[in-house]
């Protein structure tokens, strides 16, 4: 066997689809490449390609009702983290500031370096970058 995969895709819940879209289509300056219901009907689904053939996918479930906005600090998702260089961290916090989508502005620590900011539904993401 090889080793470990590495993720294909990432799928988030998000409580006003067409909000969200919207929101993710100006932060990945795209518009989604599949937007349908899924085969199943119990979800809707708006999916964006990324570099690296890494998919971004939000759903809509029919018939959830949400518990409030997104917290970290429940069990499950922590936060996503984009893959960047350290070179690209400065245009990413050049680009937030653009769209006005508040952040944290750049972060260093030993393992990385980093811009925290969240969505719509209060998701936490983040460009990460590995050590210089």
């Amino acid at each position: 066997m090889s080793s470990f995969p590495g993720l294909a895709h990432v799928a988030i819940t998000v409580t006003d689809l067409e909000k969200s879209v919207e929101w993710y289509s100006r932060l990945f300056d795209s518009r989604p490449v599949l937007d349908e219901d899924e085969e199943s009907g119990t979800f809707h689904h708006s999916v964006f390609a990324l570099a690296n053939g890494m998919l971004f996918g939000l759903h809509s479930h029919h018939g959830s009702t949400a518990e409030g906005p997104f917290d970290e600090r429940r069990v499950g998702l922590d936060h996503i983290a984009f893959g960047c260089s350290q070179e690209e961290l400065a245009q990413w916090r050049d680009r937030l500031d653009e769209l006005k989508i508040e952040h944290s502005g750049i972060k260093h620590a030993g393992y990385g370096s980093g811009i925290s900011f969240r969505d719509v539904d209060n998701i936490a993401l983040e460009f990460f970058a590995p050590p210089a």
